[in-house]
C-alpha cells in the first residue's frame, strides 16, 4: 500500500491565494494521497477528498458515513462563517436513511411539476428583459446584471415569493457561501423572508411550490417545509450564477469558441459541459462524517470528523477522453452535480435554465467581448464555490427598441404549474 507523507500543515482553502488558483492547491494536496487535510476556515478544518475515485466510493457509501453533522458541529465555535453552509438543519442534505428519504421525495416531486418547456419560454422571456436594461448602453456585467438577477427571477416564480424580497434571497444564499463573517447573518435573513412565505401560504395556499410542499403528503410542517425550500434556493441560486458565468466566460476566452457567439460551431452546452469538469460552480462540499473509526483509501479518520469532497480536485484528477475532433467525450461522468443518495435533483431544469440563458445572450449580444483581460478577473474567495465577483463585457450598443426594456414582471405560478397539482380544496381562490 502506497502511504503518503501529510503536509506540514493544513493547506488553506479560503482568501485570495486559494480563489486565485485553486487547481495549484488540489495539485499541492494530491501529492499526500487522495485525501488531504484542510483549513476551510481560520478555525475549522477537514479532510478533503481530491481523488476522483476515493469521491466516488464516498458519495456512495451511506454505510461508513453519515451526513448528520451534529457530532462534528459541537466541536466548532457557535459563530464559526462555514456553519451556515454545514451546520445541521432537518433538511435532505443533513439527514440519512428514512428522514432522508422523506424529504427528498418532498424535493423530486416539486421539481417535477415544472413544464420544461413552459420553464424555458420563462427563462427566455426574463433574459431578454434584463438584457434589455443594459443592452443600448455597450457593456455591462454580466454577474450583477444578469447572471445573478436571472435565477432570482425564476425562482421568486416558483416559489410564489414577493417580488420585492428577491434582492434578499439573492444576498442570503451569496452571503452564506462566502464563509465570510456575516453569512450567519446572510442565512438568517433568507430563513425570515422564507418563514414568511410558508406562513402566509399555510394559510392561503396558492399555485406555486411552497403550497405544494405544504401539501405534499410527506407532511412536513412549517419548518421542515421552509428549511427544504431555503435548500433548493442555496443550492440552486448561487451555484445557476456561477455556473452562467463561468460557461460565458469559457466562451470568451477559449479560441475554440471563436465566433460562437455569432454562429460558430461550439455550442452553450458544450460550454457547460466543459465547465462542470474544468470550473464547477460548487467546488467543494458534499459533507461527510465517518460513523466511526476507520480507514478509508488508506487514510485514518475519526469518527464525526468533517469529510469534504472536492468536486473540482476530483473532476481534474481524472479528465474526460478527448474525441477524435478535439471536443471533450464523456462529459456525464463529471461529478458537478455530486453521486449517490445525495446527488442533484434539479440536473435537468438547472442545464435548461443555464442554457437557456446562455444561448438568449450570445443571441443579442453577439460580437460581446471581455473588457478587461482575462488575467484580471477576481473569484470571490471561499472554499465551496468557483464563483466570479464581476464579468466586464463589452459590445456594440444595441437599439433600444431592439430589445424589450420594461420591468421584469413575475409571472403567475400556475402558468409553470400545472393545473391539478395541488389537492382539490387546499387553493384559496
Amino acid at each position: 500500500m502506497t502511504t503518503y507523507a501529510p503536509p506540514p500543515q493544513p493547506l488553506a482553502l479560503f482568501g485570495p491565494a486559494f480563489a486565485a488558483d485553486p487547481q495549484g492547491h488540489y495539485r499541492a494536496l494530491r501529492e499526500h494521497g487522495p485525501l488531504a487535510p484542510v483549513r476551510i476556515a481560520p478555525d475549522v478544518e477537514a479532510m478533503l477528498v481530491t481523488d476522483y475515485q476515493a469521491a466516488i466510493d464516498l458519495l456512495r457509501d451511506t454505510h461508513t458515513f453519515s451526513k448528520d453533522p451534529r457530532a462534528w458541529q459541537a466541536t466548532v465555535p457557535p459563530d464559526s462563517p462555514v456553519l451556515p453552509v454545514l451546520g445541521h438543519r432537518p433538511t435532505a442534505l443533513f439527514s440519512d436513511g428514512a428522514v432522508h428519504a422523506r424529504y427528498r421525495e418532498a424535493i423530486n416531486d416539486s421539481l417535477a411539476l415544472i413544464e420544461p418547456h413552459v420553464l424555458r419560454a420563462e427563462v427566455a422571456r426574463v433574459a431578454r428583459r434584463l438584457i434589455g436594461r443594459f443592452a443600448a448602453t455597450g457593456s455591462g456585467d454580466l454577474i450583477a446584471q444578469y447572471a445573478r438577477r436571472l435565477p432570482m427571477h425564476i425562482f421568486v416564480t416558483w416559489f410564489g415569493a414577493d417580488p420585492k424580497d428577491g434582492d434578499r434571497i439573492v444576498d442570503g444564499v451569496a452571503g452564506m457561501m462566502n464563509s465570510a463573517a456575516d453569512a450567519a447573518a446572510a442565512y438568517a435573513d433568507l430563513v425570515d423572508v422564507v418563514t414568511r412565505l410558508v406562513a402566509d401560504r399555510r394559510a392561503r395556499p396558492r399555485r406555486d411550490l411552497t403550497s405544494y410542499f405544504l401539501a405534499h403528503p410527506a407532511g412536513l410542517d412549517n419548518d421542515e417545509t421552509v428549511r427544504q425550500i431555503t435548500l433548493v434556493m442555496s443550492a440552486g441560486n448561487d451555484p445557476m450564477t456561477n455556473l452562467i458565468g463561468n460557461a460565458i466566460l469559457h466562451m470568451l476566452t477559449d479560441e475554440r469558441y471563436a465566433g460562437s457567439l455569432h454562429g460558430g460551431a461550439m455550442t452553450a452546452h458544450e460550454a457547460i459541459n466543459e465547465v462542470l469538469w474544468r470550473d464547477a460552480p460548487i467546488a467543494n462540499l458534499a459533507a461527510h462524517y465517518p460513523r466511526h473509526d476507520t480507514e478509508f483509501h488508506g487514510v485514518r479518520l475519526r469518527a464525526g470528523q468533517l469529510v469534504l469532497v472536492s468536486f473540482a480536485a476530483a473532476n481534474a484528477q481524472s479528465p474526460p477522453p478527448a474525441s477524435d475532433d478535439g471536443l471533450r467525450s464523456g462529459a456525464s461522468a463529471h461529478l458537478a452535480w455530486s453521486a449517490g443518495p445525495h446527488r442533484c435533483p434539479a440536473k435537468q431544469p438547472a442545464l435548461l435554465i443555464a442554457m437557456t440563458a446562455i444561448e438568449q445572450l450570445t443571441s443579442l449580444l453577439c460580437d460581446a467581448e471581455l473588457a478587461v483581460p482575462a488575467g484580471e478577473l477576481l473569484w470571490r474567495p471561499g472554499p465551496f464555490h468557483r464563483a466570479l465577483v464581476h464579468l466586464p463585457i463589452r459590445f456594440t450598443p444595441l437599439d433600444a427598441s431592439a430589445t424589450p426594456t420594461r420591468p421584469v414582471t413575475v409571472t403567475e405560478p400556475a402558468d409553470m404549474i400545472p393545473a391539478g397539482v395541488i389537492p382539490a380544496g387546499v387553493i384559496d381562490s
